[in-house]
């Protein structure tokens, strides 16, 4: 997840805003599937050293019904502003706000899930100075933790190989490639309330920013 633009490195101390209660407030409502694992996940998560919002979309399938090995992709979309603005806006100067798509692989010990990017390329610049995408590399995603069925959440940490160690970001499955309607497709009713938009910041590990 680390994004880093080459050539403009800088080590902060990691402060993660916000704790799992206020991630999963932001997230849409969940959709229950016939497979306790495949499906379109969300994450959502703002990291405080480069001032970033990450938009995570994991689409996890079995590589064969039954299978533990999993395959898919991995959407992930960033960009910089303060905690208060958690989706993205229209373009203005100073605004980046870019997406990377990654292939993905991982194993399911049956509700234990590991799942992380294999490979990555630009997606999409949605706004920012053309071929800004080209300045930047990328630390693959790698989310290993437990799926909780009763709230269709995958609680998860990432670990990218770089400077992400154990960072908790919490994926809710908010769609099934199992059919559109029915049981099996049914929204779970979720009574959370949103977080404060400033909560108490937390120090951490170091983590490579813009």
């Amino acid at each position: 997840m680390v994004v880093t633009v080459i050539g403009a490195v800088a080590l902060f101390p990691q402060v993660l805003l916000g704790s799992i209660e206020e991630q999963r407030a932001r997230l849409p409502p969940a959709a229950t599937c016939q497979d306790p694992v495949e499906g379109v996940w969300m994450g959502r998560v703002y990291h405080q050293p480069g001032l970033d919002w990450y938009i995570y979309t994991l689409e996890i399938r079995r590589a064969s019904p039954g299978s533990q090995q999993l395959t898919g992709v991995i959407h992930a979309r960033f960009w910089n502003g303060p905690p208060t603005i958690y989706e993205p806006q229209p373009c203005a100067p100073g605004v980046l706000d870019r997406t990377v798509f990654m292939t993905a692989a991982g194993l399911a010990n049956s509700l234990d899930i590991t799942f992380g990017g294999t490979s990555w390329r630009p997606e999409s610049l949605n706004c920012g100075p053309p071929g800004s995408m080209n300045l930047i590399r990328y630390n693959l995603d790698s989310f290993s933790g437990r799926i909780d069925p009763a709230i269709q959440e995958f609680q998860s940490v990432n670990n990218d190989g770089g400077s992400a160690i154990n960072e908790p970001t919490v994926f809710r499955r908010i769609r099934c490639f199992d059919g559109v309607s029915g049981p099996a497709q049914r929204q779970t009713p979720l009574t959370i309330t949103a977080p404060p938009l400033l909560p108490p910041q937390r120090s951490g590990c170091g983590r490579s920013t813009r």
